[in-house]
Parts: C-alpha cells; sequence; structure tokens
C-alpha cells in the first residue's frame, strides 16, 4: 500500500476538520460512499444547475450518475456541455457558472488546505470562483501534514493513477500542466464531505 493511501487517526481528522472549519469550509465526515452520496444529494435542491467535475471519487459514490441522469430532478450542465464542441466558447460558457459545481481533492492538508492537480485546468473555474455553491468528496486517505507534502502526493501518487486512467480513457497520456491551491473560502460556499475509506485518486 502507499503512503498516500493511508487512513488518518481519529485524532488527525478531528484536527484537519477544525483546521478546515476555521478556513471557511463546511464539513462532514462520513462512514462510507452510500453515506457520502446521500449527503451530497440531500445539499442540493431539485432543478439546480449542476456541474459534475470529472471525478474517480463521483462516479464511485454512484453522485456523477445521479446528478447527470437525463430524467433526474436536476439541471445537468454536463449533459449540456457533451452536446458541444470541446473547444467551444459555449461550453465554457455553460460550464463556468452554475448553482452548484461538484467534485474532489487530491490532497488536504493537515492546516485545512486543499490542493487540485490537472492537465488542462477545466475544473479550476468553478471552483475557485464560478459556482455559487462547491461541494466537494474526497476520502480521508488524502489528509497529509502539510503542503509540501500534498504537492508530493499528486506528483507522485495521484498523476500516475490519472495516468493510467486516462490512456484507458482518451488513448492518451495524463499530465500535471496546473495545480489549484485552496487556502479557505467565505463561509457557507465549500463544503467537504469527507470519507472514512481510501478512494479516489
Amino acid at each position: 500500500m502507499s503512503q498516500f493511501d493511508v487512513l488518518p487517526d481519529e485524532r488527525t481528522v478531528a484536527s484537519t476538520v477544525a483546521a478546515l472549519e476555521a478556513h471557511g469550509f463546511g464539513v462532514e465526515v462520513v462512514d462510507d460512499l452510500a453515506a457520502a452520496r446521500k449527503t451530497v444529494l440531500a445539499r442540493i435542491p431539485h432543478g439546480a444547475r449542476v456541474w459534475s467535475n470529472t471525478s474517480i471519487t463521483l462516479d464511485e459514490t454512484g453522485i456523477a450518475a445521479e446528478i447527470d441522469a437525463a430524467d433526474g430532478p436536476y439541471e445537468s450542465v454536463r449533459l449540456k456541455v457533451t452536446a458541444q464542441n470541446f473547444a467551444s466558447r459555449q461550453m465554457k460558457e455553460l460550464a463556468a457558472a452554475p448553482d452548484y459545481a461538484l467534485g474532489s481533492v487530491h490532497a488536504i492538508t493537515q492546516d485545512g488546505e486543499l490542493l487540485i492537480g490537472s492537465a488542462s485546468g477545466s475544473q479550476f473555474a468553478t471552483v475557485a470562483w464560478g459556482a455559487d455553491n462547491v461541494v466537494l468528496v474526497a476520502g480521508l486517505q488524502k489528509v497529509v501534514p502539510d503542503l509540501e507534502t500534498a504537492r508530493r502526493r499528486v506528483r507522485e501518487h495521484s498523476l500516475p493513477l490519472e495516468d493510467v486512467r486516462a490512456q484507458a480513457a482518451y488513448g492518451q497520456n495524463s499530465r500535471l500542466n496546473k495545480t489549484l491551491e485552496l487556502y479557505g473560502d467565505m463561509p457557507g460556499r465549500t463544503h467537504l464531505v469527507l470519507i472514512r475509506q481510501v478512494i479516489g485518486f
């Protein structure tokens, strides 16, 4: 098992949650994938415009399928975007400012900071500013001591796994071209649902 796939003890979880909350993030800790799905969906009103970033965690919890169901109760921005040319201006405008953005992170520091790595940066706009509300879902194995370890986790752990996924899904390698570091947010905007399981990259 990788050093980056180890769940923290409860004392570390508690102190990390406190640090995240001190930085303006809302936090809920749940035991399993079903609880994570229920918790996330309960936060999103029916009829809301929702953008779901590509995420193994959202896929494995079943959240992405619920949000992007053609006959579901949410207005899936992703369904609209997939009908557009990927590089089109209209696609970017559709995805930039939803009511809710969903996604995950690659690392969470014990000081209450978040780090997301990306090849394109396509998920950054909604998480950093565009969405009215952000919900991020992550396994607690992503908790690391500090930002330098968080950056190592992305380069040494997340990127190789994402590279395998990208080759299978798109027939091309992934790259770490951009990172987004979140040190805090306005209270009430960004909410984290943390799972006591190893899930995602």
